[in-house]
C-alpha cells in the first residue's frame, strides 16, 4: 500500500508528540502526586499547632475537668479530621472516631512512630495502616506544655484524601494533555499541508517533464529551499527541452539520410543488434516485423552478413565489401559495403549498405550468353555458306547439278542470316524505347484471318490445322495493325513448327471490360515447366537442335513479349508436356 510522505511526516510527528507529551504525564503526575502530599503535609503541621494551642488553651482556662474525647470530639467535626489526645503516658484520652467504650480499650500508643517522633523532636509523623480504623492514614502528633493535662495530640487524615486529590489532578492532566495533543496533530497537519502544497506541484510538474510536457513550470516564487529547488527543476527543463531537440533534429537528419537513401541500409550497435533498417531493405528482403532489437542472421537467412560485421568490428577502422547470394523467392546479388562507426576510440556499431546488384549481373548474364548466341547463330549458317563456297570454287560449279543445291543452301542460309539480323535490328529498336507505334483502331478478326490464310499452306505441309473461335461481336483493337500481325505470325508459326501431325493451333478472344484477351492454343509438345519462366528470354530455346533444325532464331517470343507490352498489355504462357501449350496476351480495346 502507498504510504505518502504527509502521512509518514503526521505519523511521525504523532509518535513523536504522544512520546513527550507521555513523558511529561509520568513526571508531571509524579511531581503532583508529591506536591499534594506536600500541600496535605503542611495543611496537617498548621491544624496540629492550631489543635495543640487551642488543646493547651482549653486545659488552662478551664478550673473543672475537661472531657478530653469531647474535645476531641469537637475538634475533629471543626477540622473534619481524626483528632487523638493522649496522656504524657500514651493512653489514649479521646478520639474523634471512637466512642467513649472504644476510647477505653484502646491500646496504648506511646509506641506508635508518630509518638515517638513527637518525643524526639516536639512533632511527629508517620505513614501506615490504622488497625482501629482500618485505613491508611496520614498521622502527626505534637507534645503540649508541661502544664497541660494531655502530654500529646495527633491529628490523623486518610490517605485516600491524597489519592483523591491525585486522581483529580491526573485527569485534569490527561484531559489537557490529551487536547495538547490534539492540537499539536491539527497544527502538525495544516502545516505540512502547507508546506507540502508546493511539493506536490513541483511532483505533478516533474511527472508531466517526464511525460514530455517541457511546457510547464513550477510556480513557486518563494526564497527558501522550496524555490530554489523549483528554479532549478525550471532551469531542467529547459535544458532538457533543448537536449531532446538537438538530438531528435540530429537523429531525425541521420534517418532521413538513411530511409531516404535508394540503397538498403541497415544499421548495428556494438552487440551486433539491429538498430535501423530502411524500409528499401526491409522490402529488398521481406521484412515485415520490426527488426530493431534482433540479430541481422534473425532477419536475413545468410552468415555472411555476420561475417562481414565481425570483419569491420575486428578491422575498426577499414571499410569492408563483399558479393553475396541471398535465396528468398528467387536468389538475390547483393553487393555490401560496411564501415564502422567509432565515437572517439570506442566503437560504437557498423553502418551496412545493400546494393541489389540481381539485374546487373542477370543483364551481364544476358549480354554474356546474348554474345555467344549471335556468335553461334551467325557462325552456323556463315560456316555454311563457306563450306559451299569454296566446294564450288574447287571444282563442283562444274557439276550443274549439284552446283544449283549448293547455291539453294547458300541462299537459304542467307535468308537465315538476314532474318537473324532484322530480327535483332527489330529488339533493338523495340527495347531502346524507338519503335514508334501507329495506334489505329482494327478489326481484331480481320488480322487474325489474314495471318492465319498467309501460313495456311505451311500448316497444310505438316498437317496441322488452323482454326478460329471469334465470337460475332468481337471489338475492334487500338493497336499498331503490323507489329500485332508479327505477334499473331511468330506464335501461329511456332504452334506449327513445334506441333505433330494431325494437330491443331487454335486463336480464340474475348473482351474483358476495356481489354481484349487473345489465347493462341496449340496441341504440341508443350513446355517443360522449368522453363517456363525463361520462355520469353532472347536465344532461349526449349529443344535447341529442333529449333534450329526448324530455322527458328531465338527471337520471336522476346520480341512479341516487347510488343504486347508496348501496347500496354501482358503476355503469359500455360503448358503441359505432350499436350500443349497456350499463350495469353491482352490487347486495348478501341
Amino acid at each position: 500500500m502507498k504510504v505518502n510522505i504527509h502521512h509518514k511526516i503526521t505519523l511521525i510527528l504523532t509518535l513523536t508528540v504522544a512520546v513527550i507529551l507521555t513523558g511529561i504525564y509520568f513526571y508531571l503526575n509524579e511531581n503532583l502526586k508529591e506536591y499534594a502530599y506536600q500541600r496535605l503535609e503542611a495543611n496537617l503541621a498548621r491544624e496540629l499547632a492550631f489543635a495543640g494551642d487551642h488543646l493547651s488553651y482549653v486545659y488552662s482556662t478551664s478550673a473543672a475537668a475537661v472531657d478530653a474525647d469531647r474535645v476531641a470530639d469537637a475538634m475533629g467535626k471543626g477540622l473534619g479530621l481524626r483528632v487523638t489526645v493522649l496522656g504524657h503516658n500514651g493512653v489514649v484520652l479521646g478520639d474523634s472516631e471512637l466512642d467513649a467504650r472504644a476510647v477505653a480499650a484502646a491500646e496504648n500508643h506511646l509506641l506508635r512512630p508518630e509518638v515517638q517522633g513527637a518525643l524526639r523532636a516536639a512533632v511527629g509523623e508517620s505513614r501506615r495502616f490504622s488497625t482501629t480504623v482500618h485505613k491508611d492514614m496520614l498521622y502527626m502528633a505534637r507534645t503540649l506544655g508541661e502544664d497541660a493535662g494531655p502530654g500529646f495530640i495527633r491529628l490523623a487524615i486518610p490517605l485516600s484524601e491524597i489519592n483523591l486529590i491525585s486522581g483529580k489532578l491526573k485527569r485534569m492532566l490527561l484531559l489537557t494533555l490529551l487536547c495538547a495533543f490534539i492540537l499539536a496533530v491539527i497544527i502538525g497537519s495544516s502545516a505540512f499541508i502547507f508546506v507540502s502544497r508546493p511539493i506536490k506541484e513541483i511532483s505533478a510538474v516533474a511527472r508531466e517533464i517526464a511525460l514530455g510536457n517541457y511546457s510547464r513550470r513550477v510556480s513557486i516564487t518563494a526564497t527558501d529551499e522550496l524555490g530554489e529547488l523549483a528554479r532549478s527543476i525550471n532551469f531542467m527543463s529547459e535544458q532538457i527541452h533543448h537536449r531532446i531537440e538537438e538530438v531528435v533534429s540530429n537523429k531525425s537528419r541521420f534517418e532521413a539520410v538513411l530511409l531516404s537513401m535508394y540503397e538498403g541500409t541497415m544499421a548495428v550497435d556494438k552487440r551486433s543488434t539491429i538498430i535501423l533498417m530502411n524500409e528499401v531493405l526491409m522490402r529488398l528482403f521481406h521484412v515485415d516485423a520490426d527488426p530493431t532489437g534482433r540479430k541481422p542472421l534473425e532477419v536475413i537467412r545468410n552468415i555472411e552478413i555476420q561475417e562481414i560485421i565481425d570483419q569491420v568490428f575486428a578491422s575498426r577502422l577499414s571499410v569492408a565489401s563483399r558479393e553475396i547470394t541471398v535465396h528468398l523467392e528467387g536468389d538475390k546479388t547483393m553487393q555490401v559495403f560496411a564501415a564502422p562507426v567509432l565515437r572517439g576510440e570506442e566503437l560504437d556499431g557498423a553502418v551496412l549498405v545493400f546494393h541489389d546488384i540481381t539485374e546487373l549481373r542477370q543483364l551481364e548474364n544476358v549480354r554474356r550468353d546474348f554474345v555467344a548466341n549471335v556468335s553461334h547463330e551467325i557462325r552456323t549458317p556463315l560456316t555454311s555458306i563457306k563450306g559451299y563456297t569454296e566446294t564450288l570454287l574447287d571444282g563442283a560449279l562444274e557439276d550443274k547439278g549439284n552446283a544449283r543445291d549448293f547455291l539453294k543452301i547458300i541462299g537459304a542460309d542467307a535468308d537465315r542470316l538476314v532474318q537473324l539480323v532484322d530480327d535483332l535490328l527489330d529488339l533493338a529498336k523495340i527495347e531502346s524505347g524507338n519503335l514508334a507505334l501507329k495506334l489505329v483502331t482494327v478489326p481484331l478478326a480481320g488480322v487474325i484471318d489474314r495471318i492465319i490464310a498467309g501460313l495456311k499452306k505451311q500448316a497444310e505441309r505438316r498437317g496441322v490445322a488452323l482454326r478460329r473461335e471469334l465470337p460475332e461481336n468481337l471489338p475492334h483493337v487500338h493497336v499498331d495493325e503490323a507489329t500485332i500481325a508479327q505477334v499473331f505470325l511468330n506464335l501461329l508459326d511456332n504452334g506449327i513448327k513445334y506441333n505433330r501431325e494431325g494437330g491443331s493451333v487454335t486463336v480464340s478472344a474475348r473482351p474483358e471490360g476495356e481489354i481484349v484477351r487473345v489465347d493462341v492454343t496449340d496441341t504440341g509438345i508443350g513446355i517443360p515447366e522449368e522453363d517456363l519462366p525463361r520462355i520469353f528470354e532472347r536465344f532461349y530455346r526449349v529443344d535447341k537442335a529442333r529449333s534450329r533444325q526448324l530455322g527458328g532464331t531465338g527471337l520471336g517470343l522476346a520480341i512479341v513479349k516487347h510488343i504486347i507490352q508496348a501496347h500496354g498489355g501482358e503476355i503469359s504462357v500455360r503448358s503441359e508436356l505432350q499436350k500443349g501449350s497456350t499463350f495469353s496476351f491482352t490487347l486495348p480495346r478501341a
